[in-house]
């Protein structure tokens, strides 16, 4: 590990400042811009993370049936097979309906992510 600069302390005008070699300076304001471009690319991260959350939610409520009050763990549309209202359709491989489908696969994703 590098040693840590030690910056001459100076008074310059009744102010108290810190003087840095210059390549001390320069080391310092590149890691500020890398600091400050690693945060900006978090900040589209998130706001990415958000947009894609919400169209989750959005497709969850456009699977839902309409009056039912449930969430896509216990649709069952109407039209869907046995196996689909009694939840044994666990993988979206194995759902009968592309609605069954759907809510199984936002099921299991949700289901990952906590």
């Amino acid at each position: 590990m590098p040693r840590r600069p030690q910056p001459r302390h100076i008074t310059l005008g009744g102010r108290e400042a810190v003087a840095l070699p210059l390549e001390e300076y320069e080391q310092l304001i590149a890691s500020r811009r890398q600091i400050g471009g690693q945060s900006a690319r978090v900040r589209v991260l998130a706001q990415e993370a958000k947009r894609t959350e919400q169209l989750l939610r959005d497709l969850e409520s456009l699977i839902a049936v309409p009056g039912d009050g449930g969430t896509v763990a216990e649709l069952s549309p109407p039209g869907c097979t046995t196996a689909c209202r009694t939840g044994r359709a666990a993988e979206w491989e194995d759902a009968d309906c592309l609605r069954c489908a759907i809510a199984a696969l936002l099921r299991r994703h949700r289901d990952s992510a906590t």
